[in-house]
């Protein structure tokens, strides 16, 4: 490598461009290192068409990890979440910053939070995740699928087109909205997507020493978590899109005496009407993460989630 300024491949939305942005100035601050940010469109920013058919969230990624394989950049971050479980020949996750806040967050009218908002209330998603976990809570909602990015979600609510929009809790902090929100909903509502909340920074794997630099910014507790998470949509071979959520909660606990550091995943399956789903957890030491999110996937399979997530409600 030589001292000319890193390029950072970014999709063009604000909420991606303040990501990058967040990931250029950690880079800078800890070994010195200038980043310019390069935008690069998606297919899925540029597609109307909604995420379930297009293929889930890895279509905002094709374009990036492209332009990794050809030179044009040399590194690219993306939304964890987006990211699919498969690994690309040739690239390599290099780092896992802290992540945020991965809980899902709700966007109301008139400071409403979803229990008090009566039945019949339009809520906006894209996420079929999030709408079958919304129909489960039997709050007589109405769903309505969305696209488009945050800034256009929330102003369907202040049009009132609808009456909230569920979003990540992450990506409002991020683009400093987080005062929006009227409620942050609690894991045993909704679990949030796999990855929900962390950030990928990928690269070139036989760059070695780019790999070594991007390293300062990982974080091992986050790494581990989101692991458990990927690995557990992976075992269920569910796309990004699937109907699936995961949370990996890291916490310290004894063993024999002694301290050891702990992973408490819990995951759910549903259907896309929310009528059936496989809800289980389980907890593992956090050098386990992957055989962790392995066992449960297999669990949940043993119980029928293989059922469940085919079916969808459009």
């Amino acid at each position: 490598m030589t001292d000319k300024p890193l390029r950072l491949g970014t999709r063009r939305s604000a909420l991606a461009m303040a990501q990058s942005g967040h990931v250029a100035d950690a880079l800078t601050r800890a070994t010195g290192r200038e980043v310019e940010l390069v935008e690069i469109t998606t297919y899925g920013d540029t597609s109307r068409e909604h995420l379930a058919q297009i293929g889930g969230t890895g279509v905002f990624v094709s374009a990036l990890r492209d332009a990794l394989a050809d030179g044009s950049i040399d590194f690219a971050v993306h939304s964890l979440k987006d990211l699919p479980t498969a690994s690309p020949e040739g690239l390599t996750l290099a780092a896992v910053p802290p992540r945020q806040d991965p809980r899902d967050a709700l966007v109301a009218r008139d400071g409403l939070t979803l229990g008090e908002l009566p039945a019949g209330s339009r809520i906006g998603t894209g996420s079929p995740r999030r709408a079958a976990q919304l129909r489960a809570l039997g709050l007589g909602h109405e769903i309505v699928p969305i696209r488009g990015n945050v800034d256009t979600r929330i102003k369907f609510v202040a049009s009132g087109e609808l009456d909230a929009v569920i979003l990540a809790k992450a990506g409002l902090a991020r683009l400093g909205r987080a005062g929006e929100a009227t409620e942050v909903l609690d894991p045993l509502q909704m679990l949030p997507a796999p990855g929900q909340g962390a950030l990928a920074v990928e690269c070139a794997s036989s760059d070695a020493a780019l790999v070594e630099l991007l390293g300062v910014l990982d974080d091992p507790d986050t790494r581990a978590a989101v692991l458990a998470e990927r690995m557990l949509l992976a075992e269920l071979e569910a796309g990004c899109s699937a109907p699936v959520g995961a949370l990996a909660d890291v916490s310290a606990g004894e063993s024999d005496g002694e301290e050891v550091t702990e992973l408490y995943l819990r995951a759910i399956v549903a259907d896309g009407d929310g009528s059936r789903s496989v809800r289980l957890s389980a907890t593992g030491p956090l050098d386990e993460a992957a055989s962790l999110g392995r066992e449960l996937a297999a669990e949940m399979l043993a119980r029928g989630a293989a059922g469940l997530m085919g079916e969808r409600v459009p």
